[in-house]
């Protein structure tokens, strides 16, 4: 019996998914606004230092002071 009671639960939750993505409008995001105002596009090496090196950079000078400022004693 509960296996059945799961089956029947998967199934409407399967259903309902199913009708509220086909229900759905699109965003219309390709029309603007009165009050958009986009920025100028980055170029690939802006793209890559703000999304790829900067963490990077972060992270490292993080796990750098952690390290450096570290005041638990290593007992050999």
């Amino acid at each position: 019996m509960d296996k059945k009671n799961a089956l029947r639960a998967g199934a409407v939750a399967a259903g309902t998914t199913l009708m509220m993505l086909l229900m759905s409008s699109p965003a219309l995001a390709l029309t603007r606004d009165d009050g958009d105002d986009p920025a100028p596009k980055l170029e690939v090496v802006e793209t890559l230092g703000l999304f790829v090196v900067a963490p990077l950079v972060l992270f490292l000078v993080i796990t750098g002071l952690v390290m450096v400022l570290d005041k638990s004693r290593k007992k050999a």
